[in-house]
């Protein structure tokens, strides 16, 4: 169910439970700023999950109050998830949703990382 992302941040969402090693996840990067993980649902081939380690509702909340060490290490955190995976040459799609109209459904910021494939067009069907 989307999430009205102005809402304070919730320590028990599922991002942070799996930051908190409560959850387990199948992990492929972590550093400093970031960990990047497979998501249980995979919506292409590849799909990969990058969160920031702070507590950030959603892009919106990241862009206006993270660091800019977190913000650096964050994007370049995903773009080395990307790199590793091999995935630059034959192309890749990154996702972030903010708020109920962008259908964001956990409450921590959350890269969606998309490869394996042609990926087709950037919305499922036109906006009315």
């Amino acid at each position: 169910m989307p999430i009205d992302a102005t809402q304070p941040y919730d320590d028990q969402n599922i991002f942070a439970k799996i930051l908190r090693d409560e959850i387990p996840s199948k992990r492929v990067y972590e550093d400093d700023f970031a960990l990047a993980f497979h998501d249980i649902n995979p919506q292409a081939p590849h799909h990969i999950l990058v969160i920031p380690k702070g507590r950030y509702v959603s892009w919106d909340d990241f862009s206006a109050t993270a660091s800019e060490a977190e913000i650096a290490g964050f994007v370049r955190a995903v773009g080395h998830v990307a790199r590793a995976a091999g995935w630059v040459a034959p192309g890749y799609r990154l996702l972030a949703n903010t708020g109920p109209d962008g259908h964001q459904e956990v409450p921590h910021l959350h890269v969606h990382v998309f490869a394996g494939g042609p990926l087709g067009p950037m919305l499922a069907r036109p906006l009315s």
